[in-house]
């Protein structure tokens, strides 16, 4: 029998990086599956403006190459039903992804496959050649600028920019989001979140919007905040290591059905990416909070609010702003007393 592998991403602008990854892939096998995500799969990962290159060209593009047998498009942000539905006997991905990051390796590895992370040819990215052509001035004020009161009025400008682009691109993701939460709790299930630093603060802001009140009277909604508990984070930093502190918990409390809210602005926090894997496992959602490189956690998530910034501070305003308005749909339309 010949030896399927399978490898997946974006795949847009196709540059040097890609063609490595995909002639080692294929080397280690007789036969290559390569799985792209659809355009508006792309568009949730990666944010507005993306794909540069439409999924029909990118397949085509990906079909030419000599290692590459077969391409499937899917709609889906992670290539989960694709793995299941073709049982590679070998399942790869780029070093930036670890092993237990990478979606379908539990059920390869159960089926007595093999799963690689292959280091990625440095310096070559799609992302940093679309920001290579782009003019745009970056976010960050130059030091001259930061004067005096141009401080207060560039900050409310930037701050602005954000919100409008977020209302903009965001609109039906949050919307999305807000109903995901809405069934969750309806059909008996609790919502856990998690985050570090200010996004730990946002975990517990919003944790108690839910099991409190927003505005409303209405009956007590199950929220927990895995950033409160002093002894199980410093006893699991301790005996299992910090990259364990949600994952843990989540193993402890979460049930199929449940919503995992995983925030962080960079998309890539080692502890909450973790958290993420814990709770697809057991058969929860994931709902992600990041900012406009977020992709990782992106494209593990059933919906992905991306902040279009890269600046913290204005993607934590807007990820306050955006848990308000989760509670403010959730109080219209979840809320009953019982």
């Amino acid at each position: 029998m010949p030896t399927t592998v399978f490898t997946n991403g974006c795949f847009d602008i196709l540059h040097r990086g890609h063609v490595s990854l995909v002639e080692r892939a294929r080397a280690l096998g007789d036969r290559l599956v390569v799985g792209i995500n659809s355009d508006e799969s792309v568009r949730k990962i990666k944010g507005p403006g993306r794909p540069v290159v439409d999924q029909e060209s990118r397949k085509a593009v990906l079909l030419a190459l000599k290692a590459v047998d077969e391409v499937i498009i899917f709609e889906e942000l992670t290539p989960e039903k694709v793995i299941h539905d073709i049982k590679p006997d070998i399942l790869v991905k780029g070093g930036d992804w670890r092993e237990h990051e990478i979606i379908g390796a539990d059920f390869v590895k159960a089926r007595g496959g093999k799963v690689f992370s292959l280091p990625l040819e440095p310096g070559f990215s799609s992302s940093k050649l679309i920001d290579s052509m782009n003019s745009e001035a970056p976010e960050r004020l130059d030091a001259s600028e930061k004067a005096g009161s141009r401080i207060v009025e560039a900050s409310f400008e930037e701050h602005q920019n954000v919100f409008a682009r977020t209302d903009k691109v965001l609109f039906d993701t949050i919307e999305n989001s807000a109903r995901l939460f809405v069934s969750t709790l309806e059909n008996g299930g609790k919502i856990l979140i998690c985050g570090n630093g200010g996004s730990a603060a946002d975990a517990q802001h919003l944790a108690a919007e839910f099991s409190g009140r927003y505005e409303k009277e209405r009956r007590a909604l199950p929220a927990v905040a895995l950033t409160t508990d002093t002894s199980a984070l410093t006893a699991i930093g301790n005996d299992y290591g910090f990259e364990r502190v949600f994952s843990r918990q989540v193993e402890a409390l979460a049930r199929p059905g449940d919503c995992l809210i995983a925030i962080s602005t960079s998309g890539n926090s080692p502890n909450v990416i973790a958290a993420v894997m814990a709770a697809r496992e057991i058969g929860c959602t994931v709902v992600g909070l990041t900012g406009e490189t977020g992709k990782k956690l992106a494209s593990l998530s059933e919906e992905c609010v991306m902040v279009p910034s890269k600046r913290t501070a204005r993607i934590q305003e807007m990820h306050i702003t955006i848990a308000h308005i989760w509670c403010e749909y959730i109080d219209a339309y979840a809320v009953s007393e019982k």
